[in-house]
């Protein structure tokens, strides 16, 4: 009887950590009533975005559980001895690093190293500031490659994007972005700082090899190099070598895009519903996309709305800077409002009112360079 009284607790639990599969499995499922399943429902499913995704997920666990991008970022933060020039790199090292290693993961892997930085040296009253534009910088940087972001990868293979003509697309509002957190970070006080102790772990060169050696194998298959299920051989190998990197894999996140995939395809089988996304991706598909960003997160808007519209490069910006503005535009916020809520418990408040009026300022000049460039 006791353990049964549990069950809903750990229910509950779940839904709460995990509210975007919460909502996309209820939405999946409530689309299933006027959609009945048959056997168009495996056309739905686009695999090469899962096996691509997937071997990206394995790959970076793997690194993270040897320490690779601690100790890199430990190493490049010992040059910077001010707060601002710290705290800058921090958000610089998270913004690239978005661009290879996918958005939410830059941010499980930095903002850690954003406390550390800035708790040893007694610099906590920074820490709201600096979660916030790593969150930004992470949304913002992963927008220039096609694996940088989940949605990216997705519209990349939805709409089989040329490589030039993804980045040809993607390059000004890269810039727009990179000046406005260059700003943003030049209003940091310029005081003197001292890190505190680093990680004295040294780096398994071996096995960094073989981890870099699938992550370029993963990138080929994005490029469409090779044939996407060879990404699965990444399985075996890497039970050998570290099978908690395997289990350690985001299939939440997984299966919320394949939630996602049987709602919208769903969706797009409704005329009444086909005919009103459609009607609005005609009127103007970059603010329709940054709009439901703010309500459904980047994530499912991109999967959602690719099935009423051929304006692929309008989505493509939208469901990008679209990231930015609510706390659930996209995943990453979310990420970081539990992480800041963790380590500084109490100050939730103070934090919402600085991360939206700082993420609703960069939605505001990216949507509106975005139509005059």
């Amino acid at each position: 009887m006791e353990n049964i009284a549990k069950k809903p607790n750990f229910v509950l639990a779940f839904i709460k950590k995990n509210i975007v599969f919460s909502i996309a499995t209820f939405a999946a499922i409530l689309s299933c009533f006027f959609v009945l399943p048959d056997a168009q429902y495996i056309d739905y499913f686009d695999f090469k975005t899962l096996v691509s995704l997937f071997v990206m997920l394995a790959v970076i666990s793997a690194l993270r559980h040897i320490s690779f991008f601690r100790i890199l970022a430990n190493k490049i933060i010992k040059v910077f001895k001010t707060t601002r020039s710290a705290i800058t790199a921090l958000v610089f090292i998270t913004y690239f690093a978005s661009m290879l290693i996918a958005n939410d993961m830059a941010l499980v892997t930095f903002l850690p190293l954003g406390y550390f930085v800035l708790a040893t040296t007694k610099k906590e009253k920074y820490m709201a500031f600096t979660f916030i534009m790593q969150t930004i910088a992470a949304n913002l940087g992963g927008m220039i490659t096609p694996f940088g972001n989940p949605q990216n990868l997705y519209l990349y293979n939805t709409f089989d994007i040329a490589t030039a003509e993804f980045f040809a697309i993607m390059w000004k509002p890269t810039v727009v972005s990179i000046v406005l957190i260059v700003i943003c970070c030049m209003f940091i006080k310029n005081e003197p700082l001292e890190c505190g102790k680093t990680t004295n772990k040294k780096l398994d060169v071996k096995k960094a090899l073989v981890y870099f050696a699938f992550f370029a194998y993963a990138i080929i298959i994005v490029f469409r190099v090779v044939p996407y299920w060879t990404g699965l051989l990444v399985i075996p190998v890497l039970y050998f070598m570290d099978r908690q990197a395997v289990f350690d894999v985001d299939y939440v996140l997984l299966l919320t895009f394949c939630m996602f995939f049987v709602f919208s395809g769903n969706l797009t089988r409704i005329p009444a519903v086909n005919d009103f996304f459609a009607g609005l991706l005609d009127k103007n598909t970059l603010l329709t996309g940054v709009l439901s960003c703010q309500v459904i997160s980047n994530v499912p808007s991109a999967i959602l709305l690719s099935g009423f519209t051929a304006d692929y490069a309008n989505l493509l910006v939208a469901v990008n800077i679209g990231g930015c503005g609510s706390l659930i535009s996209s995943l990453a916020s979310l990420i970081t409002f539990k992480h800041f809520t963790l380590y500084q418990p109490g100050k939730a408040k103070g934090y919402l009112l600085l991360a939206h009026a700082l993420n609703f300022g960069f939605l505001a000049v990216l949507v509106a360079t975005s139509f005059l460039l």
